[in-house]
């Protein structure tokens, strides 16, 4: 096993439907520009209001990639 040497950047998704889609949608942008991620970390949930219901989820993310 070789060792590995990790970066991590903080990202926000957000989405009209759900929490682990707002999640998947940070994911998916950053895979266009992140090469070896490996592992997430929700470190914030928030939310959007409108007329009383939820208009948008909005999740931070700590993302890990592995430096090559």
């Amino acid at each position: 096993m070789s060792d590995h040497v990790y970066k991590s950047v903080e990202l926000t998704g957000s989405s009209e439907t759900s929490i682990e889609e707002a999640v998947q949608n940070a994911l998916t942008k950053a895979s266009q520009s992140i090469e070896n991620m490996q592992w997430f970390q929700v470190t914030e949930t928030r939310g959007n209001i409108e007329n009383g219901t939820v208009a948008h989820w909005q999740v931070s993310i700590k993302v890990g990639f592995t430096l090559e």
